[in-house]
């Protein structure tokens, strides 16, 4: 008995001791990607880059991710999981290095396109795997939620320490380079030891791929086929395009508002992963003990962001307090993230057959973050051509028709789960 408590206890330890690894890499991996969160004005004045040319590498990033996508639905079953998540983490520590030498503009898209192949193609799906035979079907919601609150606080962790190495060497494009090389330095790292410490399971073999790959296929031509999968999609995406403008609130708060650099990059990192940990719990809690519904509530909250971002536009910025204008746009972003976390629950509501789930989720995903290939490069641009506030009301007012859409597509998803329910009773 106490032989098998032993065990027990030994198995225990070792899933949840790769599990932290797991986080580890995960929380690391999208950091150069996302260098904007904590640097965006030091990528202007050191890297040279404009509004429109971050906004592009973003968007290529986008374009990649979504062709990408379609990939994914195999990768997690063809290959090891121990090679391809730590080949994916050095190789990405690999380009971080090579945009610490601050490459031409063409070399900072070629940077963003491999670190979104190797991060969003080759990596995510693998980690969403490994994560998931870690435990049996009761212990799912524990992983995937540890998974998300531990990929936010090593975010904030390993963001605030660039930010603080920044500040140490100087502030000037040394600093950046250094800060740099210290998320590459840290996502190989990640990779090295998840070569050591990641074992392949016998799930991953070969023998399987063939009769995996037709029901995949399968799969995908009957979700295709289910409006309602559709509606969710476009949903998703009308959020994501509203999130995409979180970014620029970071250089709103610097142009018009006049923050310091080192604040403005301690901002960006809030508002991009602690907003993480504190809208989404509000946003799964609301859904499970108030509204009951993730569209119903998705809804509500894009008709609150509707209205919230109508009054920040009339707002005098000129004139208000910096810290003031701060809350204000986190509150927002906050609104936004509570959305995020939920977003792809409305899958569940419109009760998508068990077996084209990972069909109808891989559909989402593709179409639900496509804005990335544009808004990103659209929001830059405007700013680019219209200086100063005038630019960032357009943008909010872009951030307003997305949000508006959204409400609208909601609506109709909503008329569609009361039709599908009254068809099942």
């Amino acid at each position: 008995m106490q032989e098998n408590i032993a065990i027990n206890q030994k198995s225990n330890f070792k899933k949840w001791f790769t599990f932290v690894i797991l986080v580890l890499g995960a929380g690391t991996i999208f950091k150069l990607s996302s260098l904007k969160d904590a640097f965006y004005v030091p990528m202007q004045e050191f890297m040279g880059l404009t509004h429109t040319q971050i906004g592009a590498a973003l968007s290529i990033y986008g374009l990649v991710q979504t062709v990408g996508n379609f990939a994914s639905i195999y990768i997690s079953d063809r290959f090891s999981k121990r090679i391809m998540i730590s080949f994916s983490l050095v190789s990405i520590g690999a380009i971080g290095v090579y945009i610490s030498t601050f490459p031409g503009y063409f070399g900072i898209l070629l940077a963003w396109g491999l670190l979104s192949f190797f991060g969003e193609v080759i990596y995510w799906p693998v980690l969403l795997k490994s994560v998931r035979l870690l435990g049996d079907e009761h212990e799912q919601g524990r992983l995937f939620g540890f998974l998300e609150a531990g990929r936010g606080v090593v975010d904030t962790i390993v963001a605030f320490s660039a930010l603080g190495l920044f500040a140490l060497l100087g502030k000037g494009p040394g600093a950046l380079k250094g800060s740099i090389l210290f998320f590459s330095s840290i996502v190989a790292l990640s990779g090295v030891i998840s070569y050591f410490l990641v074992e392949d399971n016998k799930e991953d073999e070969s023998e399987k791929n063939v009769s995996k790959n037709k029901v995949a296929w399968d799969g995908v031509l009957t979700a295709i086929k289910m409006p309602e999968i559709w509606v969710v999609s476009l949903t998703i995406a009308s959020i994501y395009s509203v999130y995409c403008g979180l970014t620029y609130f970071i250089p709103f708060l610097k142009d018009i508002y006049g923050l310091p650099v080192t604040l403005i990059g301690a901002y960006g990192i809030i508002n991009q992963y602690g907003l993480k940990m504190v809208g989404g719990p509000i946003g799964g809690l609301l859904v499970d003990k108030k509204f009951k519904s993730a569209t119903r509530f998705l809804r509500v909250a894009l008709i609150i962001a509707f209205f919230a971002m109508g009054i920040f536009i009339l707002l005098p910025h000129e004139s208000m307090n910096v810290y003031l204008g701060m809350t204000v746009t986190l509150g927002f972003g906050a609104i936004i993230f509570s959305m995020r976390a939920v977003f792809f629950a409305p899958i569940d509501e419109i009760k998508v057959p068990r077996n084209i789930s990972g069909a109808a989720m891989s559909i989402a995903c593709i179409l639900g973050y496509a804005p990335q290939m544009f808004a990103f490069a659209l929001y830059g641009s405007i700013l680019d051509k219209f200086p100063g506030i005038q630019g960032y009301r357009y943008v909010f007012l872009i951030m307003m028709f997305f949000a508006a859409t959204g409400i609208a597509i909601t609506t109709l998803l909503l008329k569609m789960i009361k039709k599908r329910q009254n068809n099942i009773n």
